[in-house]
């Protein structure tokens, strides 16, 4: 029966090998007469494209995350759509990405979308909302929600296809030269911070600068600004933001849970065949699970580094600061929602999903966490 099997394979691996060499003598015999290839091989068409990021040259999780989705689709294709990572700066501005990728200079960029409220205050509710939805979430209403619909719907008006390519869970609140006792200290506090987490702040009577990674340490260093916000401890401390300043506060209730994107020129997108849309989708889901899981992994240790070794005071921000900062918020996120029709329709989606996943939430993950303390 061995034998048999074996001459079975045999005989059809030679039927193959036959019909293989058909079709090439064939297309060879109708090019040859200038008809063209007889038979389309699909997917042969190869792609050079360029993606550029709003983070430092070789900078973890983030920009590594972007490296890894060009390696997955490079690998995934077989080389039929190669793709270059420039970091921020090196090709265009770290805030220039949008623009970059929408007007086609590149095909792709990844980056966050609360950098676009100037171009769309819609835009900034794919990124973080304070007080809003953590990791869990945000990604359940992304996926399954109906967030990625209203996503695409928003940035197809701007010739973008996006994708979630990334989270950093929630973050910390920041870091101060300065200790934080009270609502009277955020009056006039210059400090880092994006998105409507600084809309926040400027409602509390604080000053909000945007900078690009790359900026923060020199201008917390210098005295330029009072405190800044960047991701978490093992991003933080390879920014050297704890020999600019030594209080770190936390929670992060500006960014509980951030999304990181990759938006493609829709144009360029459209254009590919089916298989490597496919495939830039399924890269983006493993670079936006693996993201959380490499900083939920890092942060641990980058803390008690840092605490041990760095003389740093790790502090909660005191209750009636968290409470004016929630009122704050919520005024600030109705607002936006009011300022254009694009934003309400995100807004009451988001909302909606949060209200009722909270319940949930209230008797599985945060009933866990207080089940952990009593």
């Amino acid at each position: 029966m061995k034998r048999r099997t074996f001459l079975s394979a045999l005989g059809l691996g030679a039927a193959a090998a036959a019909i293989s060499g058909w079709i090439a003598s064939c297309s060879k015999k109708e090019e040859e007469q200038g008809q063209g290839p007889a038979v389309m091989v699909p997917g042969k068409t190869e792609y050079d494209w360029k993606m550029v990021t709003s983070w430092p040259p070789g900078f973890p999780v983030l920009g590594e995350a972007a490296e890894r989705i060009a390696d997955k689709v490079n690998v995934m294709s077989n080389g039929r759509i190669k793709v270059k990572v420039y970091g921020g700066g090196e090709l265009v501005p770290p805030l220039g990405v949008f623009d970059a990728v929408r007007q086609g200079s590149v095909e792709m960029g990844h980056s966050a979308s609360y950098y676009w409220a100037g171009t769309s205050p819609a835009t900034q509710f794919f990124a973080a909302v304070p007080f809003g939805m953590n990791a869990q979430q945000s990604t359940a209403w992304l996926y399954r929600g109906g967030g990625q619909e209203l996503w695409d719907e928003l940035y197809a008006g701007f010739g973008l296809k996006p994708f979630p390519a990334g989270n950093t869970g929630v973050q910390m609140a920041g870091w101060f030269r300065k200790e934080i006792n009270s609502v009277d200290d955020l009056k006039g506090l210059k400090m880092r911070i994006p998105g409507l987490g600084g809309k926040v702040l400027a409602k509390m009577g604080g000053t909000v600068v945007l900078l690009a990674g790359s900026e923060v340490f020199p201008a917390l260093e210098r005295g330029v600004i009072d405190a800044a916000e960047w991701v978490g401890p093992y991003h933080d401390r390879r920014l050297g933001l704890h020999q600019a300043a030594k209080n770190y506060y936390y929670p992060g209730w500006h960014e509980p849970g951030t999304t990181t994107e990759l938006m493609v020129n829709k144009q360029a997108f459209d254009a590919l065949p089916q298989d490597l849309k496919t495939m830039i989708e399924l890269a983006c889901t493993d670079a936006h699970v693996w993201s959380l899981a490499e900083l939920e992994a890092q942060n641990s240790g980058a803390l008690l580094d840092l605490v041990a070794n760095h003389g740093v005071k790790v502090r909660q921000l005191p209750d009636d600061v968290l409470r004016g900062l929630k009122r704050a918020a919520k005024e600030t996120v109705e607002e936006v929602a009011a300022s254009d029709p694009a934003s309400r329709k995100v807004y009451d989606s988001f909302l909606k999903f949060k209200e009722q996943n909270d319940q949930w939430q209230n008797i599985s993950e945060r009933a866990y966490q207080y089940a952990l303390t009593v």
